[in-house]
């Protein structure tokens, strides 16, 4: 009974426009008051910092702030010439650049939000400069930087591995191959529009140019090479490459010689309150996650799933539909936080490798940010097309489409996702 009135409680303040996390917060102290008495709530402030300190987390701000040193720096730019000048020739050729580069950059960011807003202010107008549709434009950016939470690093990663107690390296190693299958299928769909609207090409292909953009790149390229080497290598955990991340980017921008101080002390702040934001996430989950472990709700889930099917893919279909219907409402961090800690000891029970479900949620929570009404990804490329968002979403079920394909693919062929965690660490 107590957790119905929690549950319904934490629907009301949502509903209001209360926080999520301060809604959690609040909905679980509700339930520690009413069960364990007023006097239990002493320790709810060292609950919640001690479950927010943990080291794996450190590796958030790390990478946001690497990806907010390479947008200062003259590296994006860089990487953009390179691309253009070795897909450019092809028809529709600047919307393959636009999906080429957030795989580049999502390999250093690990934020979709973060990919959308650095590549989306400067390809977006490029792109309706030479004739893309503004639906089209917002539509390629949006499902390309959903590749940042399926590409190591990946923030959404970190959190579930933090959450599910499951290796981030191999959530990293598990996201390599259905995000290159995710950008394949996107760049396919882009050259299918761009042949329908006779979208220009970009520029002939020359091999004097491609050299010389990718001698001006080259410390650029280093970036993934040092982070993603140093992480599967075993040479780093996944903190210390988000650390490193960090020293690399400001190495190559002093290299370049063009750091915007203005535009990193501002990408600087913003990132500081995404982390915030994440920080007392986690800090409310701890709470909320500690008194329905004790309260055994988890367990019982649990028991009640695996009494209805011990199938664990049709267990996997169920939750894959759980995820896609809560993606419309959640933030993919709020989304991770609030419910991995409920579902873990089903996954477990069903025989589901933690690692294999993570790629799972991951790519879920990818779709919900291209699906309204939170679609926060969406909303920040419509943002900066001018566009209408209803408009946008009529083009972007395609890309999209793409995602549902790569979600299914790895969801019923684990060997997928798992063969080069299999390859490398198992």
């Amino acid at each position: 009974m107590i957790v119905l009135l929690m549950f319904a409680a934490l629907v009301a303040m949502v509903c209001i426009n209360v926080p999520i996390a301060i809604a959690l917060s609040l909905a679980a102290v509700l339930g520690i008051a009413v069960t364990d008495g007023i006097e239990s709530l002493v320790t709810v402030g060292i609950d919640m910092y001690s479950g927010a300190k943990s080291f794996s987390l450190i590796a958030i701000p790390m990478f946001v702030l690497a990806g907010a040193i390479m947008n200062s720096t003259g590296i994006t730019r860089r990487i953009i010439a390179f691309v253009s000048a070795l897909i450019g020739f092809v028809r529709g050729g600047l919307a393959m650049v636009n999906i080429g580069v957030s795989l580049f950059f999502a390999e250093i960011s690990g934020s979709a939000v973060a990919d959308v807003a650095a590549l989306g202010s400067v390809l977006i107008p490029e792109m309706k400069k030479r004739g893309y549709s503004a639906p089209l434009a917002a539509a390629v950016t949006s499902s390309s930087a959903s590749l940042a939470i399926i590409i190591p690093p990946s923030i959404p990663m970190i959190l579930y591995g933090v959450s599910a107690g499951a290796s981030i390296q191999e959530l990293f190693v598990a996201g390599i191959v259905p995000g290159l299958l995710g950008a394949a299928g996107l760049m396919g769909v882009a050259w299918g529009f761009a042949k329908r609207y006779n979208l220009p090409r970009e520029e002939a292909f020359q091999f004097k140019r491609l050299r010389e953009t990718f001698v001006d790149a080259l410390p650029a390229f280093m970036l993934p090479v040092i982070i993603l080497g140093g992480i599967f290598g075993g040479f780093v955990t996944a903190t210390e490459g988000a650390g490193l991340a960090v020293v690399a980017s400001i190495a190559i921008g002093l290299f370049y010689r063009e750091i915007n101080w203005r535009q990193l002390k501002t990408a600087m702040l913003e990132g500081g309150m995404q982390t915030a934001v994440v920080m007392l996430l986690v800090a409310a989950s701890v709470l909320m996650g500690g008194y329905l472990t004790s309260a055994r709700i988890p367990q019982e889930i649990a028991e009640g799933m695996l009494n209805l099917t011990s199938n664990k893919y049709v267990i996997l279909l169920i939750l894959n539909v759980f995820f896609l219907v809560i993606g419309f409402f959640l933030h993919s961090a709020a989304a991770i936080i609030l419910v991995i800690p409920i579902i873990v000891p089903l996954i477990h029970q069903a025989g589901i490798d933690p690692v294999h479900f993570g790629l799972v949620v991951t790519l879920n929570l990818a779709i919900g940010q291209q699906t309204p009404p939170v679609a926060s990804v969406l909303i920040t490329s419509c943002s900066i097309a001018k566009a209408n968002i209803w408009e946008v979403s009529k083009v972007n079920i395609y890309f999209v489409a793409v995602l549902l394909t790569v979600l299914l693919l790895c969801t019923y062929v684990p060997a997928v996702p798992m063969f080069l965690v299999d390859l490398f660490y198992r």
